[in-house]
């Protein structure tokens, strides 16, 4: 027997997790832009002009910038794989879940992590880079900007300067910071940088823009080992990305790349500064709110990611139900949490086309009825009251 399958109607979401975010309906537009051939005239010319406007919102004049096939994660294995050969000494910070990601694949690629920690929702003291840069002589040393896990945003300025001091390459992962708080590659001096489409730059996931500095290219080409993936090696993505002569690598998802040039449309006509600054303004109404209904901000004060609050559960309330309870009542998506925090923290996130003021008080007012429910105590209107003032 034959089953017939109905037309594909998903629920409508608020999505206010750690990712995916709300799609600019722009963007879905542009996905359903007929196809062109991968080595299409036309289409080379809409390769050029998102990796032109990657340049822009990554603050770089790299030339190998360019999205790499597939989520933040192809972004993170690039980065690693191109310039890690087994034996070499790299300095892993790991401040949460991500991090930790890192560590792992650089040592499958046959790196030698050295790990340099900080307890879950505080920053990586630059001192402590320091000293581990002192015992090893590192070729990479890797940190997460605006961690997904705690919602930590790290600085990165002393930590560059001593990173180059001791003539290592400085590798980012800009995954959830990437269109909504600046990067500034070139001012800061980072040799790789990678980030995911679905977060703050408002595009579906698919593609994980990247960016190697002149120095890094160098390592690349230095190697005394073949990169070992094929997928991923930049020396061929290089080629099909750049040049006069393109030469295939791989079929890219035409839609993918339609998606990724419309969205980085809409942040470039907004502005950077006023996206960083919505970003930032939502986050305080969030903080502010949840704050007043007695809330605890687990991330580090001074540090917190305006694209990612992290929220204690506070004692007594079912972590699941609440969740299960946003998204069945009022179709909201918040994360739970990762790792050290799963089961005893909410993840909200405020990235892209989802970080709104309307969205803000949505969740206030939906997490306050939800937590009333389940026996908190909260005088109500609380949390509204105090984001709105």
């Amino acid at each position: 027997m034959t089953t017939i399958y109905g037309e594909l109607k998903p629920s409508p979401r608020i999505l206010l997790g750690p990712g995916p975010s709300d799609v600019n309906p722009r963007v879905l537009k542009a996905m359903t832009t007929p196809m062109l051939g991968y080595m299409d005239a036309e289409f080379i010319q809409i390769m050029d002009e998102t990796a032109d406007m990657l340049r822009a919102v990554f603050g770089t004049k790299n030339a190998l910038t360019l999205p790499v096939s597939g989520t933040g994660m192809s972004g993170m294995e690039s980065a690693l794989c191109n310039v890690i050969e087994p034996d070499d000494e790299i300095i892993v910070c790991i401040k949460g879940y991500f991090g930790g990601r890192i560590a792992d694949i650089a040592e499958r690629l046959g790196g030698k992590p050295t790990i340099v920690e900080a307890e879950w929702g505080t920053i990586i003291p630059p001192e402590k880079v320091e000293d581990a840069l002192k015992k090893v002589k590192a070729k990479v040393v890797a940190i997460v900007h605006a961690e997904t896990s705690t919602g930590i945003l790290q600085p990165l300025d002393e930590i560059s300067e001593i990173v180059h001091k001791h003539d290592a390459l400085f590798l980012v992962d800009c995954v959830t910071s990437l269109g909504g708080q600046p990067v500034d590659l070139d001012r800061r001096c980072i040799d790789i940088a990678y980030s995911g489409t679905q977060k703050c730059l408002g595009g579906p996931p698919g593609l994980a823009p990247i960016s190697f500095s002149g120095k890094a290219v160098e390592t690349i080409k230095n190697r005394k080992t073949k990169i070992p993936s094929f997928y991923f090696d930049m020396t061929l993505l290089e080629r099909y990305w750049s040049g006069e002569k393109r030469a295939y690598h791989h079929t890219v998802s035409m839609t993918m790349v339609y998606a990724l040039r419309e969205a980085l449309r809409v942040v470039l006509e907004e502005g950077l500064d006023a996206r960083y600054e919505r970003h930032q303004c939502n986050a305080e109404m969030l903080k502010s709110g949840l704050t007043a209904m007695g809330l605890e901000l687990i991330a580090q004060d001074g540090y917190r990611a305006p694209m990612l609050t992290t929220v204690a559960i506070p004692d007594g309330i079912s972590d699941v139900n609440i969740r299960k309870s946003l998204m069945n009542e009022h179709g909201i998506e918040i994360g739970g949490g990762l790792g050290d925090f799963a089961g005893k923290a909410w993840r909200i996130g405020l990235m892209g086309e989802s970080s709104t003021q309307k969205n803000v008080l949505l969740l206030l007012s939906a997490l306050e009825k939800l937590l009333s429910k389940e026996g908190y105590k909260v005088e109500p209107g609380a949390g509204v009251s105090a984001a709105v003032r």
